[in-house]
């Protein structure tokens, strides 16, 4: 596939990285000659220095046969008009771009993207989709990560193992024999920074991240099981006012009513708008590092702190500071990929990357084949994977132990008419089963070859 991503900030880096890491052909747009310097002695793509919403430097990028742009620099604007000019002059088939002001994304203003107006197939709000994150973060205490899939029924858990943890040095094998109602599968194990594609005879060590698939309703459980039943937060701070943090206090205020919230905003114009847009949140102006404000905050009485400012320091050092006044749980917000594996020593409980969840968002539309999902884990270790089983795929009717997957892929779960089946080697795919599966960095396109529809079935 051919792909021109414009920008080549974090987001458009780490996207044009997996591309090409896949065998697309990626061209990547930028007006910085450093960052298109870096870009191409890094990455194997085309790199070129350009305004990515001018016709010419479409052009040159190849948009006359591309079937898709990327467009995810710094400006909104860019954005759109490169996807206009896209669409306009060169047919581009399907046109993704970051939008990030909201005055765009209002619900009364929806006819502004569609084919008649501004040609843009998916728009994408970095701020929206973190906010969301963290609200699935905040609905099982103790992981540090949660992708619900499979339309809820499904959940991919991430929780770190700690000395206490039970299941510490047991054979993934037994773990059907000491819970034989439990349905969860283990399907990554992170440790040192490696990732490991666990068997049977694998164990899990303390320090280790694991990420397993579980039934929706069997989450609290399994959690029970690696030791975690902390209850979920009913008070909660959240250290900065900005669209993130508004959004995510939206988030709790809707679909969370009998959860308390409180936001610390350090600028008073925008606390005071935050303040009239929200109903039942408490907006404080004050300094997230100021300990007043935090005891004004209440913080000492708090669940969870969620420290979602601007500024990475005073996101770790404001987490720190709560959890020092007696907040039992932290979710920081981490730009700096080399500040990722400071934290957990530090003794913050999760860390959310923008940067990781925009790609996230962005590969669920790039994904071929029948692809509804598809979640990238560890900033590109492996993705998470939810693919509906077509008539033609290669993998039907065979049970599992007779299929020779490859070694970087592992199935977590099957959804066969609303019920969930955790994979067993008899276990055989059906037509139209929907298969949650991770897949290891570079086994993407198996996956997606895997689950295609061939052309004589169509």
């Amino acid at each position: 596939m051919k792909v021109i991503v414009c920008g080549a900030g974090q987001v458009g880096s780490n996207i044009a990285r997996y591309l090409a890491s896949e065998g697309n052909e990626v061209t990547v747009v930028d007006q910085s000659p450093q960052l298109i310097q870096k870009i191409g002695e890094t990455l194997d793509v085309q790199a070129l220095v350009g305004f990515a919403s001018h016709p010419d430097t479409l052009d040159q990028a190849g948009a006359t046969d591309a079937e898709m742009i990327i467009a995810v620099t710094l400006s909104d604007e860019v954005n759109m008009i490169a996807c206009q000019v896209a669409h306009s002059l060169f047919n581009v088939p399907t046109k993704i771009a970051r939008v990030r002001a909201q005055s765009y994304l209002r619900p009364g203003f929806g006819k502004l993207f569609n084919r008649e107006n501004i040609p843009i197939d998916v728009t994408i709000s970095p701020e929206i989709e973190v906010a969301r994150g963290i609200a699935r973060r905040l609905q099982v205490p103790g992981a540090f990560d949660m992708i619900p899939l499979a339309d809820g029924r499904v959940r991919v858990i991430g929780v770190l193992c700690d000395p206490s943890c039970p299941l510490l040095h047991t054979p993934l094998r037994q773990l059907t024999t000491l819970f034989p109602d439990l349905n969860i599968e283990v399907v990554a194990i992170v440790r040192n920074d490696r990732l490991i594609i666990p068997d049977t005879d694998d164990q899990m060590l303390a320090g280790d991240e694991v990420y397993f698939v579980a039934e929706a309703s069997h989450v609290a459980r399994a959690m029970a099981a690696f030791g975690h039943e902390e209850a979920e937060a009913r008070r909660i701070v959240i250290l900065g006012g900005g669209n993130i943090g508004s959004f995510l206090a939206e988030e709790i205020e809707t679909h969370q009513p009998e959860v308390s919230v409180r936001i610390i905003e350090a600028e008073l114009q925008r606390a005071e708008a935050v303040s009239q847009r929200l109903s039942r949140t408490v907006v404080l102006h004050g300094d997230a590092l100021d300990p007043e404000i935090l005891e004004e905050a209440n913080v000492s009485e708090a669940e969870t702190v969620v420290a979602v400012t601007n500024d990475d320091e005073a996101n770790i050092l404001a987490s720190l500071l709560a959890k020092r006044h007696g907040c039992a749980r932290a979710i920081t917000l981490i730009n700096r990929i080399g500040y990722s594996p400071l934290v957990a020593t530090l003794g913050i409980d999760a860390v959310v990357n923008p940067r990781a969840i925009t790609a996230s968002t962005i590969l669920q539309h790039v994904r071929r084949g029948r692809i509804r999902a598809a979640h990238s884990l560890r900033d590109g270790f492996a993705e998470i994977i939810e693919a509906e089983a077509m008539e033609t795929a290669s993998v039907l009717n065979t049970p599992l132990k007779d299929i020779k997957f490859p070694s970087g892929i592992i199935i977590g779960a099957l959804v066969r008419d609303r019920q969930v089946i955790i994979p067993r080697p008899s276990t055989v795919i059906r037509p139209k089963d929907r298969v949650v599966l991770l897949a290891a960095a570079g086994h993407v396109k198996k996956v997606e070859k895997m689950f295609a529809v061939r052309y004589d079935y169509i």
